[in-house]
């Protein structure tokens, strides 16, 4: 049994006009989330052994606050720019290739892709939308990060900044 762990990226800086939106920093509340997100990973025990990121500068700073806040050092983040507003398939594609050897995989990347993708995954459960800085949580029964296909995630759980109630 693996763990999968997705995050959509916390919420973006949308005030420069014209900013190509690769290059979108984290706003002031995307700047808290996305350490108390981790913090909320971190008090569940939910430590990635890596974080496969989208390199658009709001998911990589994302993954940076996350991965601070759950004491991993920067060489346990890997920078695939297939990520950025990948489609499911893709999304399936790069965990397969980069999850190797790793019990947990974090994934940080965009909407609607994300969510689609942890809709696709799971078996018991729907997400249907995951607000900015969400975290799917699910396990997965395979070996080996090659055999990750569809609808082999049980156990799913969604948490989100906003959420007071804790993960579901």
């Amino acid at each position: 049994m693996k763990r999968l762990t997705l995050v959509r990226h916390a919420k973006s800086d949308w005030s420069v006009a014209g900013q190509p939106d690769w290059e979108r920093p984290l706003n002031a509340r995307g700047l808290k989330d996305a350490p108390d997100m981790g913090r909320r990973l971190r008090e569940r025990k939910l430590k990635p052994d890596c974080i496969l990121t989208s390199p658009a500068i709001r998911a990589l700073s994302t993954a940076t606050l996350v991965a601070k806040e759950l004491g991993m050092p920067p060489d346990k983040l890997r920078q695939d720019e297939r990520l950025y507003h990948a489609a499911p398939n893709t999304l399936l594609t790069v965990i397969r290739e980069l999850g190797g050897t790793a019990r947990h995989v974090m994934v940080v990347g965009h909407n609607p892709g994300l969510t689609e993708f942890a809709d696709q995954v799971a078996l018991d459960r729907r997400i249907d939308h995951m607000p900015t800085c969400a975290v799917v949580t699910v396990a997965v029964d395979v070996r080996q990060w090659t055999d990750l296909d569809w609808s082999s995630g049980k156990d799913v759980e969604l948490d989100y900044p906003r959420n007071a109630d804790g993960p579901s």
